[in-house]
């Protein structure tokens, strides 16, 4: 009865976080570029259950005790939330008219599980990576992210344009007093290395030899960019709420068992074993 109430329990913890994964989509469904997070759930191991006991052999002696082990079957300790995966799928572009808006739209990209950001250099400095091209221009004249992060270059260096009068090529070429400056867009073959680091960053976790290249220098790479659109979320929203509410009677449903068990346990506790 005990391994019930930790099934029942794991069940409902594994469901307030997925409700939480799920909010978090719906809260976010709104912001450009966002990247609908995916929970995968995981069952714990199984446990094959056996009936112990002995069978009796008579001998001259008096007789032999043998252990006597019969399988039951398997039983499911529980289940968990493995971990929560960014879905890359490529949201709808929609125009905005403001200059500094700038969509990433994905053209040829070899590889499945490849994908393409603009860089960006986040607060300790390194580089990160964003499908935000809801950019701005600071009062120096630098294009940054709404949040304060400098876009950069190919060559990895803040980009200045001046103010806002620029213009961006579909080849991603910002064309600004007369210079022209390309736009550091870089090309992932795996987008399972990249890890959301907050404010709509991510960060490369690849493993060695492993490496974000030049989107322009990669083979069989195409894209474009469009100034005056932005990328939106990807977030299903109709999906996302009938997720949410299945998620819900899910937790509902363990909750009822939770107290079942509970009560279960109090009629052996109490009423059972009582000495009369």
């Amino acid at each position: 009865m005990l391994r019930g109430f930790y099934s029942a329990a794991s069940g409902m913890l594994a469901q307030q976080r997925q409700q939480e994964a799920l909010s978090n989509n719906l809260a976010n469904s709104t912001t450009p570029g966002y990247k609908a997070d995916q929970s995968t759930m995981r069952a714990f191991p199984e446990l094959l259950m056996q009936k112990m006991g002995s069978k009796e052999i008579p001998t001259q002696s008096g007789g032999l005790k043998l252990p006597v082990n019969q399988d039951i079957g398997s039983m499911n300790t529980g289940v968990y939330v493995q971990e929560e995966i960014p879905d890359f799928a490529q949201g709808d572009i929609r125009e905005t008219g403001i200059l500094s808006d700038m969509a990433l739209v994905n053209g040829n990209l070899p590889d499945e599980a490849g994908g393409l950001f603009f860089t960006v250099q986040g607060t300790d400095g390194e580089q990160r990576y964003t499908r935000n091209g809801n950019f701005t221009v600071d009062g120096q004249g630098f294009l940054t992210t709404q949040s304060g992060n400098y876009v950069l270059d190919s060559n990895g260096n803040s980009i200045q344009t001046g103010g806002m009068d620029f213009n961006v090529t579909e080849d991603g070429v910002l064309q600004a007093g007369g210079q022209a400056t390309p736009l550091g867009i870089t090309y992932t073959d795996d987008v399972n290395q990249m890890v959301k680091d907050g404010g709509n960053l991510f960060r490369f976790e690849g493993e060695e030899g492993q490496a974000v290249l030049n989107a322009r220098a990669a083979d069989g790479v195409t894209f474009s960019i469009q100034q005056n659109f932005l990328e939106r979320s990807n977030v299903d929203t109709s999906q996302t709420m009938v997720e949410m509410m299945n998620s819900y009677r899910l937790f509902e449903t363990n909750q009822k068992v939770l107290k079942a068990y509970d009560q279960s346990m109090d009629k052996a506790v109490n009423e059972i074993a009582r000495v009369r």
